[in-house]
């Protein structure tokens, strides 16, 4: 079962700004990573179910994180379909994410109170997400759009909150691009979660990554 309820999730995307996200298969690589974003101040990682076994590697990572990193909220992503959104519900997943929009989804995830992000590339999609009762929409891919788009989304719909994933950088330049256009929180996946010249992640760099990124938005925040 959830430990955080949609809103208290909701409110963590929406202060610290940023979801880290990544999949491994190898539970004591995740709890490192998981680890390294946590020393940097992330609040929230999205463990995307992408591999055989993904619900095994989530169940224990989740385990580790209510046992000794108190206050983070793990969600997962790369979800397509109602059963597996239940599955990672009874494995406590906080939220989940997906790459598509799916009313089956949606039904499952607000039956038990909680928060899910469907992927949407069209303001169409995003009216029919919030409609089911998206708080948070998911912009996928973001790499294929861009800043302007978002702004051109909240011309029309101020109410419209929004989370670009793919085509955001932990720079300084990236995340003042998004967050001036008006979006709520980014996903970052491999331009956050760091690996050396060998293909091996690189923890220290995931935290500090992780820590700027965050400093960065809450400076940008705090202009508004």
């Amino acid at each position: 079962m959830a430990q955080f309820t949609r809103i208290e999730i909701a409110t963590l995307m929406s202060t610290t700004g940023l979801v880290p996200l990544f999949y491994h298969h190898d539970i004591e690589v995740s709890k490192k990573v998981l680890k390294a974003c946590y020393n940097g101040g992330a609040r929230l990682l999205e463990f995307t179910s992408r591999g055989d076994f993904a619900f095994e590697v989530f169940a224990e990572l989740n385990k580790y994180a209510i046992a000794e990193l108190p206050g983070m909220a793990l969600g997962v992503g790369s979800v397509t379909d109602a059963a597996a959104a239940s599955l990672y519900m009874q494995l406590g997943a906080n939220f989940i994410v997906t790459p598509v929009l799916r009313e089956d989804i949606a039904i499952v995830c607000n039956r038990r109170k909680v928060l899910w992000s469907a992927g949407c590339a069209t303001l169409t999609e995003i009216a029919k997400a919030e409609e089911l009762g998206c708080e948070i929409v998911k912009l996928f891919p973001g790499d294929a759009y861009s800043p302007n788009f978002v702004k051109a989304i909240k011309g029309p719909c101020q109410w419209t909150s929004i989370m670009p994933t793919g085509g955001v950088e932990p720079t300084k330049e990236s995340l003042e691009s998004w967050f001036n256009a008006g979006v709520t929180c980014v996903g970052i996946g491999s331009k956050l979660i760091a690996k050396d010249s060998k293909g091996v992640f690189d923890y220290s760099k995931i935290e500090s990554l992780t820590k700027a990124a965050i400093a960065h938005i809450k400076k940008i925040k705090s202009k508004k």
